[in-house]
């Protein structure tokens, strides 16, 4: 990564050509060997020499102490030359990209902030795909189970449905290559590439081996979901959101507004276990039902306060539910806490959240390995912190023992039709 002497040289080899042309390099280089130089021409050239070692000794000695336009100090010389040291004198073999991705982890792991962590390659693909909402692949998922991988889903409008795979099918070959006692890691990365890469499928069906021409397409993700609960006469609408990822307003605004289409009385929005994800795509979302300029939370970091607020004349009024339990945690609380705080008629029924208060930047690596850190707090509306407290509901209820009843939904649905 720091390799200084290939520097020191470059610079040298283009301080030459200031001497000599191309073409004239080429001539003199036997002219010179030939050529007997009096003594005046000796010196002259000497400190010519002499000067260009000064010149790019200094600018050798400015580059290593120089990162990025910030001057190192004596601890970050020390870990350079640790890291140097170890490449050249370690017995055996040094991965570089492992070398500097295990400092980075170490530097992480030393914030003591649980929030705060580096991410090899693999894992910052699997990271970026949560966030973009999309992916390149064929849309299935795999079970791995007893060494056989057997579908168990596959998405709507996939690669994978339009060439006629199914659930159940057990996957046998990716091309050539037997994938019987491959894991689903191992079939991901041959399932892989750009967008129109062309694959053979052969899946054990029924005792019979069939075999599918399929090629890779950009999937989306589907992070929300609705429907209406219809009782007693009254239209509750329900949106479930499963994480905040790039194109999750526009699935939110969709839903919604085919929801209200329908003529929905009341409205419950669903953040149960729902981690978080983008604050943008919470904005947009929050912003369809608050007066403009109405706060929506505020972002705190070491130099000020910035308030952030709805942006556009959407607003509604119709009661909503927020459910929420201990997994709805970052842009979740936001949501929920925003709605506790501001909306005229809003309920938040389940548990406790998580209470996540931080945001964090994401940094990617030459390698495509990366790290993200904290850089800001984020406050409710009003300024609450709710970092490791998280948001306390309105009306607590716990979830039932029978997984096969959903009591938390059932008791928003009866608190919405007393409305």
């Amino acid at each position: 990564m720091f390799k200084f002497k290939s520097k020191k040289n470059s610079f040298i080899s283009k301080i030459s050509k200031i001497i000599f042309t191309d073409e004239e390099e080429k001539k003199n280089k036997n002219v010179i060997s030939k050529k007997k130089f009096t003594s005046f021409e000796l010196v002259f050239i000497s400190s010519i020499i002499f000067v260009l070692g000064i010149i790019g000794g200094c600018l050798v000695t400015m580059y290593t102490n120089t990162v990025l336009g910030s001057k190192i100090d004596s601890k970050m010389l020390e870990f350079l030359k640790t890291y140097e040291t170890i490449k050249s004198d370690y017995y055996d073999n040094v991965n570089e990209n492992d070398l500097i991705g295990s400092a980075i982890s170490g530097m992480l792991s030393s914030l003591d902030d649980e929030h705060s962590f580096y991410m090899d390659k693999d894992y910052t693909g699997s990271f970026n795909q949560s966030v973009d909402g999309s992916y390149v692949g064929i849309g299935i998922t795999i079970l791995y189970k007893d060494k056989i991988n057997t579908i168990t889903e596959i998405i709507k409008n996939s690669p994978a449905e339009k060439s006629g795979l199914m659930v159940g099918d057990i996957l046998t070959k990716v091309n050539d290559v037997d994938v019987t006692n491959s894991d689903s890691n191992e079939i991901a990365n041959l399932i892989s590439g750009e967008v129109g890469k062309e694959f053979v499928i052969t899946v054990q069906r029924n005792n019979e081996m069939k075999s599918f021409n399929l090629s890779l397409e950009e999937i989306e993700i589907e992070s929300v979901y609705s429907e209406i609960k219809e009782s007693e006469g009254k239209k509750i609408g329900y949106i479930n959101i499963s994480n905040f990822a790039s194109n999750t307003y526009t699935q939110f605004n969709n839903n919604l507004t085919s929801l209200e289409k329908k003529n929905i009385n009341s409205l419950i929005i669903d953040v149960r276990g729902n981690t978080g994800g983008q604050l943008s795509v919470v904005s947009n979302i929050l912003d369809l039902f608050f007066e403009k300029n109405t706060v929506l939370y505020q972002i705190k970091d070491k130099k000020s306060v910035y308030k952030y607020k709805a942006k556009t004349k959407d607003k509604r009024d119709y009661p909503v539910v927020i459910l929420t339990n201990h997994g709805s945690a970052s842009a979740s609380e936001v949501l929920a806490s925003c709605f506790k705080e501001n909306y005229s008629d809003a309920t938040i029924l389940g548990t406790k959240t998580y209470g996540k208060g931080t945001i964090q930047k994401l940094m990617t690596l030459s390698d495509g390995s990366s790290y993200k850190f904290t850089t800001q707090k984020w406050l409710t509306s009003k300024g609450e912190w709710l970092n490791e407290n998280g948001l306390e509901p309105d009306v607590v209820v716990e979830i039932g023992d029978d997984v096969n009843i959903d009591n938390q939904l059932d008791e928003a649905i009866k608190l919405l039709l007393k409305k």
